[in-house]
């Protein structure tokens, strides 16, 4: 496996999907077994056919895995080919039709609507950088972002006027997002006084601009919330990617249109934006339990 690909995947399992040390290491290890199997054939990832992964997974039912590392193995390779697919990498995801064993799903973390309000409260705004990442963090909960999306975003990409932003997603596909009006106050301030500031005499396209005035990456913005969180002693798993979360699950809450929260999202898939149902769903029950005299 090249190893810069596979650099560049593990970046995406931590700072866009948030995983844990350990899942990575599970998912990565997945698919160095599998790349092994794979060399035997005279082969590699990228020409890998599904006849050939399901005969890797033959092998690995020989030594008796269980259905739960089956289900992890075949979630790792079904991950790395629609990131190898996403990034013009390969032409097809050979596993896309997969059956996959049926195991409870675990739900991502989410804030709730107070987590909320104490994370933007946080922000001292007289900071110019922490103006900047509170305005980056509100724009993200307000649209949903992912966060390889909002530090991509460029001063052209936004439509103050009417709030909506031009967003580059995943494959190169655009939509037109709209963001909330909090957001919008945030960044008229953020573009015409702080942005300047953080610029200092360079010249930068970007929206958002690092302490040097370069562009500021997913990694810094990745480590900036989670110190943030940190110190607002949070107990959560909360990354970046947790405000798309916390942004599709509130909306579900407040009775949105799952197939408008599929478009806002940019998802491919409906069943990908129905997990948020069940996340929207259970928060309702345990408000039920803790409020209803009954329950």
């Amino acid at each position: 496996m090249e190893s810069q690909i596979l650099k560049k995947y593990t970046d995406y399992l931590k700072y866009e999907k948030g995983l844990s040390g350990n899942s990575i290491s599970s998912y990565v290890s997945d698919l160095q077994k599998l790349t092994k199997f794979l060399l035997k054939e005279n082969k590699d990832f990228s020409v890998a056919t599904a006849k050939d992964i399901q005969s890797f997974l033959r092998e690995e039912n020989k030594k008796k895995i269980s259905q739960r590392t089956r289900a992890r193995e075949i979630a790792a390779f079904n991950q790395f080919y629609r990131f190898l697919l996403n990034n013009d990498e390969i032409q097809i995801n050979p596993i896309q039709d997969m059956e996959r064993p049926k195991l409870e799903r675990v739900l991502p973390d989410f804030l709730s609507r107070n987590e909320i309000k104490i994370l933007f409260q946080s922000f001292n705004e007289n900071d110019p950088l922490e103006f900047r990442d509170k305005t980056m963090f509100e724009l993200m909960y307000s649209s949903g972002l992912r966060i390889s999306e909002a530090v991509n975003l460029k001063i052209h990409d936004l439509d103050t006027k009417n709030c909506f932003i031009t967003v580059l997603g995943k494959g190169d596909k655009k939509r037109i997002v709209p963001y909330g009006e909090i957001a919008n106050e945030l960044l008229d301030k953020y573009i015409g006084v702080i942005r300047p500031q953080l610029l200092k005499d360079e010249n930068n396209a970007y929206l958002f601009i690092s302490r040097k005035g370069g562009h500021l990456d997913r990694k810094s913005a990745w480590r900036i919330l989670k110190k943030k969180i940190e110190k607002l002693n949070i107990l959560k798993n909360i990354t970046p990617h947790t405000l798309r979360h916390s942004f599709a699950t509130h909306m579900m809450q407040s009775n949105a249109d799952i197939r408008s929260v599929q478009e806002l999202l940019g998802h491919m898939d409906i069943s990908t934006t129905q997990i948020y149902t069940h996340m929207a769903s259970n928060e309702t029950r345990e408000a039920h339990k803790l409020y209803h005299p009954r329950s």
